[in-house]
């Protein structure tokens, strides 16, 4: 081989060392302390659905696309993928491009061998979400959607094993690195779902060697994500640490806000992650979370309703705590509140006139205008829409049909035959005995909704029973149809309408239809409006299924919160991103001192 030939050998070489070593390991003394108000699930993409679990899976997985950081409103963008799907036959078929060179975290799964990461990992991971052995949160994701899924789905409720070596035209991988799917109908939806963490890459070896008998692996994430899980203590600490295989990235984004001015010169060209070590704290108590970040415990912390007098002033931190150098990123999340009924419950549940009479009456009783001035200090804005503000669909001028009323609710029941007994208590319409279980968690927030709705129940003479549990079990209760009424919040997983309507649908009970609902008015609009683009077309549409919510009454909607998302002066680079809730990858931490204003002492 002549020199120059030799030479160009040794640069390719070099370069494709350069290319697939990671960018620079992470600062292990670096260290972020965050905290969850409620506790986790687990870690499987397939199986957990809370907002703290997929909070961690963020960062141990990956999908093949995500979210800019800095871009609002939300823009998608790739992640594992080369660039955004190649998209042809009128949106029903995508072709993505899977980047060579992406590994999973080391596991004695892969038997003592580097595995790279490939496109047949995500249609298998994709498969997962529909295999109903596993019984998992997401298969509304897919349901429907991608040609010959659902009839795999089908074979495995009758066979009892999902076969995933089965060839469907539907996930195809011509090659090691290249997915298509093709879909039934045009789904423009799509991109977000492959931006959702329940569409991240997991390895086949590693569900096999770490899965229960439901064929789920709660407690061994191994995913090519910035962090690995190094310790978890069930329901009290979480702590990740820098993934030393992780490829990185040079943090690069652009913003066209000029508060970003200040956080883009802060991070600028830095090799990311820069956070080595991430330990997350469950403490369900407000006053407890307070006085750990006082303390300088914790780096960053979201800033609830009831806690809001000790460091807000209006819209603003107060002065004593800017004057610290704590920092504060706010906005309304782009989510729902709401009160629901389970509509299979033999008391409060059904559609006939009466029963809907029942729950409608319960909702005219509940005063959400006193939750947000008690309850969250001025934390939350009041929703009549079942679309938030921040999401596609959302209609800030829709004026709900169900207000506070407690006159109109007495009205309601006593015309349809809940009469009042001898104790002052009414009665189901045959004289039996009323009563309405209030599931509600054991905390401070918990104790003020017991409070609030004993208030309003009170009001229009309807006995109240309080049934208490930790969140994982209360989630895992309204799936299985068992509560009777709660209060629950949803988050947006995308920024379209799609995510929030698809809560009442008839084929997501046991999902996320909590409501146990089935109203096939409901249903068919909703099978409707999800072959349609955002468009005057698919809004009409929306306002018709929000006044059959009215009409049968499965929810009470309530609020949107406030997030006040208050961080240390030593953190750097953090804004709160809407979608986007593992934002570890995206920060940097100074040590104690050098990062412009002292940290508390």
């Amino acid at each position: 081989m002549n020199p120059s030939r030799i030479a160009r050998t040794l640069c390719m070489v070099a370069l494709c060392a350069l290319v697939s070593a990671p960018l620079g390991a992470a600062d292990m003394s670096k260290v972020i302390h965050h905290v969850f108000p409620a506790a986790e699930t687990g870690f499987d993409p397939a199986a957990a659905a809370d907002l703290y679990s997929g909070t961690v899976e963020q960062a141990l997985f990956e999908t093949l696309l995500t979210y800019d950081y800095l871009a609002r409103p939300a823009k998608v963008v790739p992640l594992t993928a080369e660039a955004m799907p190649s998209v042809s036959d009128n949106g029903k078929t995508y072709t993505i491009r899977v980047r060579k060179g992406i590994y999973f975290a080391p596991d004695p799964a892969f038997k003592g061998k580097k595995r790279e990461l490939t496109a047949e990992d995500y249609a298998y991971s994709l498969k997962r979400l529909i295999d109903p052995k596993i019984r998992g949160p997401w298969a509304w994701l897919l349901e429907g959607k991608i040609v010959g899924l659902d009839a795999l789905a089908e074979d495995a409720k009758q066979t009892g094993k999902f076969d995933y070596d089965a060839k469907i035209a539907g996930l195809e991988t011509p090659d090691r690195y290249t997915l298509r799917v093709r879909l039934n109908d045009t789904d423009y939806n799509l991109p977000y779902v492959l931006a959702h963490e329940p569409t991240s890459a997991v390895a086949r070896e590693v569900i096999e060697a770490y899965s229960d008998e439901a064929g789920r692996a709660m407690a061994n994430p191994v995913g090519t994500g910035p962090y690995i899980l190094k310790q978890w203590i069930r329901s009290s600490k979480i702590v990740l640490e820098a993934n030393s295989d992780y490829r990185g990235f040079v943090w690069d984004f652009k913003s066209n806000d000029p508060a970003d001015l200040k956080l883009i010169a802060e991070m600028k060209g830095k090799k990311m992650p820069q956070v080595g070590r991430v330990e997350i704290s469950i403490i369900e108590e407000d006053q407890a979370r307070l006085l750990a970040f006082q303390k300088g415990e914790l780096d960053m912390m979201n800033m609830e309703g009831p806690l809001a007098p000790n460091v807000l002033d209006g819209d603003k931190l107060k002065p004593e705590l800017a004057k610290k150098g704590i920092k504060l990123s706010r906005f309304v999340d782009p989510e729902i509140s709401y009160h629901f009924w389970n509509l299979q419950d033999p008391v409060i549940g059904g559609y006939t006139k009466e029963r809907i009479a029942l729950r409608r009456a319960m909702a005219m009783s509940y005063n959400t205008a006193e939750e947000i001035k008690v309850v969250r200090n001025g934390q939350a804005v009041e929703i009549n829409f079942p679309i938030p503000p921040g999401v596609v669909g959302h209609d800030p001028g829709y004026k709900g049909g169900i207000q506070y009323d407690p006159a109109g609710a007495n009205a309601l029941l006593d015309r349809f035959g809940y009469k009042k007994g001898a104790d002052g208590w009414r009665t189901q319409p045959n004289g039996d005995r009323l009563v309405v279980r209030y599931a509600s968690r054991p905390d401070s927030l918990g104790r003020q909704q017991d409070e609030l709705w004993k208030k309003a129940l009170d009001s229009i003479a309807i006995r109240m029973e309080v049934q208490k549990d930790k969140f994982p079990e209360l989630l895992k209760l309204e799936r299985q149809c068992k509560l009777m009424m709660r209060t629950a919040s949803w988050i947006a997983d995308y920024p379209d309408a799609d995510n929030f309507m698809q809560l009442l649908y008839g084929k997501n009970i046991g999902q996320n239809n909590n409501a146990c609902a089935k109203i096939p008015e409901y249903d068919k609009l909703y099978e409707q409006s999800i072959r349609m683009p955002d468009s005057p077309e698919r809004n009409r549409i929306y306002h018709d299924m929000t006044r059959l919510i009215e009409a049968y009454t499965p929810w009470r909607l309530n609020i949107a919160r406030y997030r006040n998302m208050l961080t240390q002066p030593h953190v750097l680079g953090f804004r709160k991103h809407p979608i986007l809730h593992a934002e570890w990858k995206y920060i940097d931490v100074t040590p104690k001192g050098i990062s412009g204003a002292p940290r508390d002492q």
